[in-house]
């Protein structure tokens, strides 16, 4: 019998490049992830099928609507998501969303969207500054009206400048703000905006967050208060001055995926709870089994009898 020679026995046995057969070999199939959710007040399913493709690179969505009782497939769409570009691609209206992500140099950034259909879009410009917490950036529609919408952020806030097309009045110059900084031991906020100016205190230790709103010229003020009584427990309310509604929210978690939520809204006099499988605030690859579920009681305050219970299910399944 003759042995086989290895190319460790024979330094002349040619070797093996793994590499170069790596890339002549076929690609391996795309990782296909499917998404279902169903909400029972709209009585409607919603689907997203999506994949990654070469390596990662970019990403294919498909997504459509459907009744539960095997009616027609309602507001299918597709996108494919990249780096630098991406496609939005409306099936009954037959439109299309682009937009464009360009670096023009380390700190210079250009971005673009149209609308095909509407025959309109955005251009902006971000440059950062010296420091990554000063930029400018400039955008405006297309086609273009006017000047450019400025916009100044710096480490204390940010400063807009827009001009407004208004009939009868020649064209303006808008101001929109925000200044922040500390306080006693909070974060003081002005924020100013269509000839309103907001201001905010936010105070928040590991118990206790306080937050009143002031807003002028109307003089409307109002508050958020939240007490934490343990790491699962806690208890948020919501005052107008101005209205007195009044809105209250105890939250209890067990563990990562359970938690439940009860509150009162004054300004609807609806009462409501709610009981969360699954991170509320997360997605449901994270979720035991990959699902998250969400029950919730509402009875309204007028006419108890007429309560509603309603559910929502999200499930994934990776192929």
């Amino acid at each position: 019998m003759v042995e086989m020679e290895s190319a460790a026995e024979n330094p002349n046995y040619p070797a093996v490049d793994y590499k170069r057969l790596s890339i002549l070999s076929f690609p391996r199939r795309p990782a296909l992830r499917v998404t279902s959710e169903f909400d029972s007040e709209s009585a409607v399913f919603f689907h997203k099928i999506s994949c990654k493709l070469l390596d990662s690179l970019a990403k294919f969505k498909f997504s459509f609507n459907h009744s539960g009782k095997g009616g027609d497939i309602s507001e299918p769409q597709f996108s494919f998501v990249s780096k630098h570009l991406s496609l939005h691609y409306d099936l009954e209206d037959h439109n299309a969303l682009v937009k464009t992500s360009i670096d023009l140099a380390p700190s210079l950034q250009l971005t673009a969207s149209h609308d095909l259909k509407a025959q309109q879009g955005e251009v902006t410009v971000l440059a950062n500054l010296a420091d990554p917490a000063y930029s400018l950036q400039l955008s405006t529609p297309l086609p273009s009206v006017g000047l450019p919408k400025a916009t100044f952020r710096f480490p204390l806030g940010e400063l807009s400048l827009q001009e407004k097309q208004e009939e009868e009045v020649n064209n303006l110059l808008s101001v929109d703000g925000v200044l922040k900084g500390q306080l006693f031991n909070g974060l003081c906020s002005a924020h100013y905006k269509d000839e309103e100016l907001k201001l905010r205190y936010g105070y928040k230790d590991d118990e206790i967050s306080f937050l009143p709103i002031l807003s002028l010229p109307s003089n409307a003020l109002s508050f958020a208060f939240k007490r934490r009584f343990g790491p699962s427990d806690k208890l948020s309310y919501w005052y107008n001055c101005d209205s007195n509604y009044w809105s209250a929210v105890y939250k209890r978690t067990y563990g990562k995926d359970f938690k439940f939520k009860a509150g009162y809204d004054s300004e609807i006099r609806l009462g409501w709870a709610s009981l969360w499988v699954g991170d509320e605030g997360g997605k449901a690859k994270t979720a035991p089994m990959q699902m998250k579920v969400q029950f919730m009681l509402q009875v309204p305050q007028d006419d108890i009898k007429f309560f509603a219970l309603m559910f929502r299910i999200k499930k994934r399944w990776d192929f």
